[in-house]
């Protein structure tokens, strides 16, 4: 007995014995990697014991909807404190040290120049699994690679510029904003018309029929539903909606993303599953059927699942791909267009010169001039209020990437913030595209101020990263802007004057943006939606 007690006790101890030597050994390898390399490490934000001050301080401003706001005070605090421009800094996440940095040299490092040392990460990946599959956004490597050369040649300006698909919602939306005799509309939330807009063209561009979830909220609609071959959504956007919500819940935790998977979750996600699987099976049943053309023209329609079905059969791999393009094709431009209309709001005078633009460009809505893709993407000051939106709202405000290997930032390491940064293996790098793009060391004293005349003559480099950048940069990101310019056309054209209806936004400092909750899931959104009325115009 003594013998046994005896022995055991040795085993811990050279047990413990061998974990403290590796620990020791991986130390040395470490150290002498960051000294042959020449980097420092950036100082750590203090932020409590094992960094739960770190995590409570999140939690709260996602509860009070400001994380990107949040993110942004801190690394100004961190600039402050130690009295200099030092935008990467170490921090501590439940005992974990990870890096965070809005410097455009390191960014541009983690996803263009070292973009193979950096991935998404098993966690982040396995997060998004249960809803998108293997999808390209929820892979890395080769798998990656594979989604990316299916999906790329999908977003042509061809299928881009189809102008005609974006006319039928926009009808539909103006249904929503019937005129009262006063020539003013009821008050409207433009979130959520913008929301259902970009769910009824993104599934009418991907299986070629939509859920016209806008109609489907007007009076009546069931009745008409079955004369328009509507495509039977059976609640699927409000699972769809759910399941998004808790992934975003999820990517809070890192690794322990798995807590956050309940058994509603699982059964969201299996409703989505159930949905999209009804078209790929249609799809590849039909794999020969008569191209689509589109009603009242004729013109040829572009339907995606149609064209990556003659790419792949694999309906799990299908489904993937399908779940991604309609998340990002919904989400980014419905967000887009909400903060276009809350800066209407707040800076009225660039709605009407916007407007004096789009009438004589495109004419008015009752006598038009054609909207092409061309058309948009030349009128300068239409591009210019979208690129300023985009700045002080990118649609993903928060992001990070996992190193795969061993590796290193240029700067952001020691008291100056000079010396390259080590980054081990496993380690998360996070960065926000929000706070970089509101630096006024990168864009003026005016930083904060929406300012659409910023634009002229600049050309951005990694400082402006709305879509991101390197090989993983938007592939739909011209399929967004065309959209987005061709709604904002429209409604400027139908109405020439906004009214503000009980929206609460605070000013934060003078001439400044003035503070609006946001919704930061998996994209950004205004929290509390965009309540407006508008006047139809008489020309």
């Amino acid at each position: 007995m003594h013998i046994s007690l005896f022995a055991s006790l040795w085993a811990v101890f050279f047990y413990l014995l061998y974990r403290v030597a590796f620990y020791i050994s991986i130390e040395l390898r470490h150290r002498s990697n960051a000294r042959r390399l020449g980097c420092k490490q950036p100082a750590l934000m203090e932020v409590g014991l094992f960094g739960i001050k770190n995590v409570r301080l999140f939690l709260k401003a996602h509860k009070e909807s400001r994380i990107p706001d949040h993110v942004m005070e801190r690394d100004q605090a961190y600039c402050d404190k130690v009295g200099k421009q030092v935008h990467t800094f170490n921090q501590n996440i439940l005992g974990s040290t990870a890096i965070f940095t809005t410097e455009p040299k390191n960014i541009q490092t983690i996803l263009a120049i070292k973009f193979k040392e950096f991935g998404l990460g098993e966690s982040r990946n396995s997060n998004f699994f249960p809803l998108l599959g293997k999808g390209i956004f929820s892979t890395d490597g080769k798998q990656w690679e594979h989604s990316r050369a299916l999906l790329r040649p999908q977003f042509a300006r061809d299928q881009v510029a189809d102008i005609d698909l974006e006319e039928g919602h926009m009808q539909s939306l103006f249904r929503c904003l019937p005129i009262t005799p006063n020539g003013w509309t009821e008050v409207a939330d433009m979130k959520t018309l913008f929301f259902r807009f970009t769910m009824d063209t993104a599934t009418e561009f991907l299986f070629g029929v939509s859920v016209n979830s806008q109609l489907a909220n007007l009076p009546g609609y069931s009745e008409i539903a079955k004369e328009r071959n509507d495509l039977d959504d059976g609640n699927f956007t409000a699972s769809f909606d759910a399941s998004l919500a808790v992934l975003a819940r999820a990517s809070m935790l890192g690794d322990m993303y798995w807590m956050s998977h309940t058994k509603d979750f699982k059964e969201n996600c299996g409703r989505c599953h159930d949905f999209i699987d009804r078209y790929i099976n249609l799809a590849l049943s039909e794999y020969k059927s008569a191209p689509q053309t589109h009603k009242g023209t004729g013109k040829p329609k572009y339907v995606f699942l149609d064209a990556i079905v003659e790419e792949s059969r694999d309906p799990l791999f299908l489904r993937a791909q399908l779940l991604s393009i309609l998340l990002a094709g919904r989400d980014t431009t419905a967000s887009l267009l909400s903060f276009v209309f809350v800066m209407f709001l707040k800076h009225p005078a660039v709605f009407t010169k916007l407007r004096n633009v789009i009438v004589e460009d495109f004419g008015t809505y009752n006598n038009p001039k054609e909207i092409s893709f061309t058309g948009l993407k030349n009128c300068q000051y239409l591009q210019w209020v979208l690129n300023e939106t985009l700045r002080l709202f990118p649609v993903v405000p928060l992001n990070g990437r996992r190193a795969l290997v061993d590796t290193s930032l240029p700067v952001g390491g020691g008291p100056d913030g000079k010396s390259p940064v080590y980054i081990r293996k496993g380690q998360e790098v996070y960065y926000s595209v929000y706070s970089m793009q509101r630096r006024k060391d990168l864009w003026g004293d005016d930083a904060a101020e929406f300012k659409p005349e910023r634009w002229g003559g600049r050309r951005p480099g990694w400082e402006y990263l709305p879509f991101n950048g390197g090989p993983r940069i938007c592939i739909g990101q011209q399929f967004a802007l065309t959209e987005a310019g061709y709604v904002v056309v429209r409604l400027c054209q139908k109405f020439d004057k906004l009214e503000d209806v009980g929206n609460s936004w605070e000013s934060v400092e003078k001439g400044g943006y003035g503070f609006i909750r946001q919704d930061a899931s998996l994209t950004n959104c205004p929290a509390d939606g965009v309540k407006v009325r508008l006047r139809e115009a008489k020309d």
